[in-house]
């Protein structure tokens, strides 16, 4: 058995949830149910929450990943080695 709420949500607020929770794969009601239950379960409200990157995060986050894969680029194991070479 299940209970129907109805949640009166600022239509632009609803579009953004509606877009984040599909990007999570989520329905609103499975992301409000998601909720609820931890709530629930903390006898809380369980606002932990992490932000996706925004897109110059993500830019930079692929340039780095992009240069450690470069064999172009020296790497170091330790910093005497660095230093040594930034001495030279």
């Amino acid at each position: 058995m299940s209970s129907t709420i109805s949640v009166r949500l600022d239509d632009d607020l609803k579009r953004d949830a509606d877009a984040l929770f599909a990007d999570l794969g989520l329905t609103m009601s499975s992301a409000l149910t998601m909720f609820v239950r931890q709530a629930v379960r903390d006898q809380a409200i369980p606002f932990s929450v992490t932000r996706r990157p925004n897109a110059v995060t993500l830019a930079a986050l692929r340039e780095a990943q992009a240069i450690a894969h470069d064999s172009a680029v020296q790497g170091y194991d330790n910093l005497d080695d660095l230093f040594a070479d930034l001495r030279a």
